[in-house]
């Protein structure tokens, strides 16, 4: 009988398995996209695939938006501020009126501080700026989403 052995230092075996469990934990976890560049929609979703996300729904506007949220009921909607046909500060306070309990991150190119307020104010759970890494995006993820059981 060949027996193999695995010889990573013992560091990089437990950050395998922490790995694998962050990635299994977030199996469970949807995510709706929405961004109207459908670069930015497959960067978002590549990133939180390779992480273990479920990506349930992507829209390229506040309407679709709206109907894929309600219809799906994600955990967590990336959305990006400017839209074709509504500003996503609309979008979330539809969500709020409609209480959906999905966590939302604002993502957007526009850094205005009044905006980054106002949709804190109306319940996003971050906002991440344009260009991001994918590092960034999975970590404001994680972060928006710790208290999503």
């Amino acid at each position: 009988m060949t027996t193999i052995e695995n010889h990573q230092p013992e560091n990089k075996k437990a950050e395998g398995k922490n790995s694998l469990n962050q990635n299994n934990k977030n199996m469970r976890k949807k995510v709706l996209i929405v961004d109207d560049s459908a670069y930015m929609r497959s960067v978002i979703k590549s990133a939180l695939v390779k992480e273990g996300y479920e990506v349930v729904g992507e829209a390229e506007d506040g309407e679709t938006a709206i109907d894929l949220a309600l219809d799906l009921n994600p955990d967590l909607i990336t959305l990006d501020n400017i839209l074709p046909d509504m500003i996503g500060l609309e979008i979330i306070k539809v969500l709020h009126e409609e209480q959906l309990t999905s966590k939302v991150i604002m993502v957007s190119a526009v850094g205005q501080q009044t905006m980054l307020n106002r949709g804190i104010e109306l319940g996003a759970a971050a906002y991440l700026l344009k260009p991001f890494t994918s590092e960034s995006l999975i970590e404001t993820v994680n972060n928006a989403l710790v208290s999503v059981n």
